[in-house]
């Protein structure tokens, strides 16, 4: 993978992200359901198409871009910490990307689609994404722009956790440096911590 985020390929990182959701959907989807625990964001069974289709469907129709997509990452660990009720699970995961996805490519992107379109290639109401929409700034305190920063760690720890990816070498970097070319970011921690406190 590029150093860059920005010139990474969108379906690599799309792998990446996926691959990160359903081991919080594993995890999460062991943890039973408590009273008071259901959100805006459950759906009432797991829908049919997988979380990799399903973002990836998310990617090509809603021209999701490197930093939107990541920004979705950082959204995880935001709403986990301020809504402790929400967990990344079998019957959240779906709503939550498309909201994610309509969030971060309004606060993000100068030009975006209208939320008929969003709602269209979700596979949701436009007044379900409206509710959902709204739901969701509210519970992050409506600050959805990460810093560039936060954006490049989380991009890297992605990168560093994915099977069979790696980051290009810095060509910079003194090729004599001890340095590791990335640095570990843990992702999505607070659904983990959350479990191992409750086991």
């Amino acid at each position: 993978m590029p150093l860059s985020y920005e010139r990474c390929d969108v379906k690599d990182l799309g792998v990446l992200i996926s691959d990160m959701l359903l081991e919080l959907v594993r995890l999460n989807d062991l943890i039973p359901l408590k009273d008071g625990q259901l959100t805006r964001f459950h759906s009432r069974a797991p829908p049919g198409i997988s979380v990799r289709d399903y973002l990836n469907r998310l990617i090509v129709h809603a021209t999701l871009s490197p930093p939107i997509l990541l920004s979705m990452v950082f959204y995880v660990d935001r709403l986990c910490a301020l809504y402790p009720a929400f967990t990344i699970s079998s019957l959240t995961v779906h709503r939550f990307l498309i909201t994610a996805a309509t969030v971060a490519s309004k606060g993000l992107s100068d030009s975006f689609w209208t939320n008929n379109v969003y709602a269209r290639v979700g596979g949701v109401s436009t007044k379900e994404l409206a509710l959902l929409e709204v739901e969701f700034l509210r519970r992050v305190e409506w600050r959805i722009v990460p810093k560039p920063e936060v954006l490049v760690d989380y991009y890297k720890g992605l990168v560093e956790r994915g099977r069979g990816y790696g980051l290009e070498e810095d060509p910079d970097k003194d090729p004599d440096s001890s340095e590791a070319s990335i640095s570990s970011t843990p992702l999505s921690t607070q659904d983990e911590e959350r479990h191992a406190t409750e086991s």
